[in-house]
């Protein structure tokens, strides 16, 4: 019975925020598997991953004393890059043509 003596207006605003709170938390729900959200952050990942390939392979393929411009018989590092970014590419539309046939 202890609670009868609770504040009707302090019951009222722990209610609000408890809403408020569950609002934002469906909101964010919401959010993280919203499909473009998801898309754009397996985009992310790709990337980066590509970014760390790049960088061993150049690191594997450029002689110690090669500089940053790929002068003294290297592979250029923007080679690489842009063969990265057409496997990622190649790799998102391939995986994103099997989608749409599945459907």
């Amino acid at each position: 019975m202890a609670d009868r003596s609770r504040d009707p207006e302090a019951l009222e605003r722990e209610i609000e925020q408890a809403r408020q709170e569950l609002a934002r938390t469906i909101d964010e729900l919401a959010d993280r598997v919203n499909p473009k959200n998801v898309a754009h952050r397996g985009i992310e990942r790709l990337k980066e991953e590509a970014d760390h390939v790049a960088k061993a392979v150049g690191t594997m393929v450029r002689p110690s004393g090669a500089d940053e411009e790929g002068q003294g018989g290297g592979i250029d590092r923007r080679l690489l890059l842009v063969s990265a970014g057409a496997a990622v590419t190649v790799t998102a539309l391939i995986l994103w043509r099997r989608k749409r046939r599945r459907r």
